[in-house]
């Protein structure tokens, strides 16, 4: 197998927590998002929406998307298991998973997105006024999941799963969206320094 990865994306830092976690050593090879790397014919012809990470495995084959990736690896790669263990765990893993990503990630990369100049090239247009309208909505999305964490001590309830590592690198990502953790949220900030301290966590 062959790991696309680019270091700075929150993304690709999925798989890479996800990959220290379990334990899993894979070759990898960089695609540089500064410089449109993502864009060229040649990564083009693995993943033609032009995003990483992707995983290319043996037969040839190509997987994208973190969640889809992980997945993958887990069936490979069962213990320790991260996305539950009976069918209400997993689905329970599954919303809170989706609920980071689509209710907290999304808004974040938006904010990002339409704010960063380095971002000009690969948002266009950038609109300054959909940051303005999401920055809101991620104060939103904390406080919900502020609320979760006052019942569980991970995101998804009393283990760390992938709905923690999809939560960590979301509001990791805040920073280079210069947006930060209202200090009343302490349940968030207790989460987060507990999660932020796992050795997989600087993957």
């Amino acid at each position: 197998m062959l790991l696309y990865d680019s270091p700075v994306a929150p993304n690709p830092r999925r798989v890479r927590i996800f990959l220290a976690e379990k334990g899993i050593d894979i070759p990898r090879e960089m695609i540089d998002l500064g410089e449109l790397a993502q864009k060229s014919e040649e990564f083009t012809a693995l993943n033609p929406f032009q995003r990483t990470p992707a995983l290319r495995l043996e037969n040839g084959k190509v997987l994208t998307e973190s969640t889809a990736i992980c997945r993958y690896l887990e069936s490979l790669y069962p213990a320790p298991n991260l996305f539950g263990n009976d069918p209400l765990e997993r689905a329970e893993i599954e919303m809170w998973d989706r609920r980071i990503e689509l209710g907290l990630f999304t808004f974040v990369a938006s904010v990002f997105r339409h704010t960063h100049p380095k971002m000009a090239a690969m948002e266009v247009p950038q609109i300054a006024e959909w940051a303005d309208a999401n920055r809101p909505r991620v104060l939103k999305a904390l406080d919900l999941l502020n609320d979760a964490l006052k019942d569980h001590r991970f995101v998804a309830g009393p283990r760390f799963t992938i709905a923690d590592i999809t939560a960590l690198c979301a509001v990791d990502f805040m920073a280079r969206a210069r947006l930060a953790i209202p200090e009343h949220l302490s349940h968030v900030l207790r989460w987060h320094a507990e999660v932020s301290a796992r050795p997989g966590a600087v993957a």
